[in-house]
């Protein structure tokens, strides 16, 4: 079983389940903790082969699928039998928590998408096909590096930029390559996620800066009920380590009060 923390505030209060992205692990959250257990019951997991659930891999898979890895935070959803909860993820997280409303809709009361990766656009696709052919010939360490550059090149993006490459640090060569070979799933899953709208409740927190996903979460918010959008001001992919404050304040109201007028969230973003 996956590794997790847990805070719990009372038998009463909502839960609260934070899943983070590839090459991170549940430290990505240590600046919402304090607030988020004010209010809510907290569950924090780290994935397959990231941060202390290093451990925890299928050995006897040369290859992971998404379905594999959701299941891995549902075992831990039924050992806590935590029957429903709210869902706040980072980058690929937020894939993760969309195959949960699909595999598990009646557990999802809310979902909150941090970074989220919608579709792959030239450029994208264009580095993810980079990715495979260079990950047979440099080191993975170097590739993260790379990407996480690109992803976030901003002088104010630094302190998320490094805490990312510091975790992907602590997961093994042969468990990053797995994971990047989950790359191959993105752009059939992508397309029947942006089809498939769930009405489930979702807030995408996205920042200014986050030129790279910010225009296709726009676009998919115009698509989907019960969708809406809030851009964290100067910040970029991984806003709630960029702006802390404010991406804490919007994602604890949304979950308190969805589903929200859609005019405020949209008279806000603007």
């Amino acid at each position: 079983m996956l590794h997790y923390r847990t805070y719990e505030l009372s038998e009463k209060a909502p839960w609260v389940v934070f899943v983070h992205g590839a090459g991170g692990s549940s430290a990505i959250w240590f600046l919402q903790v304090k607030e988020f257990k004010k209010h809510f019951n907290v569950l924090m997991v780290d994935l397959r082969g990231h941060g202390k659930s290093k451990g925890v891999s299928l050995s006897h898979k040369r290859k992971y699928s998404f379905e594999d890895i959701t299941l891995d935070i549902i075992e831990v959803l039924d050992h806590l039998k935590i029957d429903k909860a709210h869902f706040m993820g980072v980058s690929l997280g937020t894939i993760l928590i969309r195959q949960i409303s699909e595999l598990v809709p009646e557990r999802v009361r809310s979902m909150v998408m941090a970074g989220a990766i919608i579709r792959l656009n030239v450029r994208q696709k264009f580095l993810v096909a980079l990715g495979n052919t260079l990950k047979r010939f440099v080191p993975y360490m170097w590739l993260y590096g790379l990407f996480a550059w690109i992803i976030m090149p901003k002088a104010r993006h630094k302190r998320s930029r490094l805490l990312f490459i510091s975790e992907a640090k602590k997961v093994a060569q042969k468990e990053f390559m797995r994971w990047f070979k989950l790359t191959y799933e993105l752009n059939p899953l992508l397309k029947y996620f942006e089809e498939k709208d769930t009405g489930i409740p979702t807030l995408y927190l996205t920042g200014d800066e986050d030129y790279m996903f910010l225009p296709a979460v726009e676009y998919i918010v115009q698509r989907h009920s019960n969708s809406y959008l809030e851009v964290i001001r100067n910040s970029g992919h991984v806003c709630n380590v960029d702006q802390p404050k404010d991406f804490n304040a919007k994602a604890i109201s949304f979950m308190q009060h969805n589903p929200i007028c859609p005019a405020l969230v949209h008279a806000s973003a603007g």
